[in-house]
């Protein structure tokens, strides 16, 4: 009767741990268990679309992988003026993307894909290395996560992108802000409008691991951008490198506002790329 009891107890207490375990799976043993895949075509290409930990990701993949494995990470609006995806898909690059949409570079949003680079990197075998790209509202996430993950990035191409928050969409400068978005905003922050104001760790406000590893960077705007005003953003993002000892590459896009993004063809951002990751 008493070795039933211990048995019991032992069986009890196995099932409680195996239960508990079961929170402490890697993200990448919890994607396999948890999602169904969904493969598409997209331009020609294979698209993968999943979820990670309830976050839906899309990956596109080359017709041909090319030797170093490398991919471009695709920071906001997906499809839209998809050029430059497609020119490096040509090149043998996969093509990545992970929903973080209403988290504007938040330490969430910067946690999210801290999880998603480990996963994507192991799972489809891709280079260290990542080419980021964010377009508008997508400048926050790749300049707050390449800023802790600098060694990580091979080079940044944003294009008209916002460094401030407080400029959009808050709109406390020039620009005329987007109220639902500021809000969406501050909830992603969990900040007050006053504190929000107040705080100092947007990209115009740091750059330093970016600039000590001397990332390239190369930004496209249009030269009168009223929606994200390149003077409290891009130009101010420069400024800061260039107090930090580094540089990027800024095309201006004469009479150009916040659209269209990109060009029509994107051989001056390519061989940007090209030659960063060759450097």
């Amino acid at each position: 009767m008493k070795n039933n009891h211990l048995r019991i107890l032992f069986f009890s207490f196995l099932t409680i741990i195996v239960y508990l375990k079961g929170y402490s799976f890697s993200s990448i043993q919890q994607d396999e268990i948890t999602t169904v895949q969904s493969k598409k075509d997209w331009h020609g290409y294979k698209l993968l679309e999943k979820e990670l930990n309830g976050v839906a990701y899309k990956v596109v993949f080359p017709k041909k992988a090319n030797k170093n494995k490398n991919w471009i990470w695709r920071a906001r609006f997906w499809g839209h003026e998809p050029q430059t995806d497609l020119a490096l898909l040509e090149k043998g690059f996969h093509l990545v993307y992970i929903d973080v949409v209403n988290l504007f570079g938040s330490p969430k949003a910067v946690a999210i894909w801290n999880n998603f680079y480990d996963f994507i990197i192991k799972k489809y075998k891709l280079s260290p290395k990542v080419v980021l790209e964010g377009m508008s509202r997508g400048g926050l996430i790749i300049f707050n996560w390449a800023n802790q993950n600098a060694e990580k990035v091979s080079c940044i191409y944003a294009d008209a992108p916002v460094c401030d928050f407080k400029s959009w969409p808050a709109g406390k400068g020039l620009g005329k802000g987007a109220s639902k978005e500021w809000q969406n905003c501050l909830n992603a922050y969990n900040f007050s409008e006053e504190i929000a104001l107040q705080y100092n760790a947007n990209p115009i406000n740091h750059m330093e691991y970016i600039a000590a590893q001397k990332v390239p960077i190369i930004i496209v705007v249009g030269d009168i951008d009223k929606v994200v005003p390149v003077i409290e953003n891009s130009n101010l993002l420069e400024q800061r490198l260039n107090l930090l000892g580094w540089q990027l590459t800024m095309i201006q896009k004469p009479k150009t506002g916040h659209h269209p993004h990109s060009f029509k063809n994107p051989k001056p951002i390519i061989d940007f790329i090209l030659n960063a990751i060759d450097n």
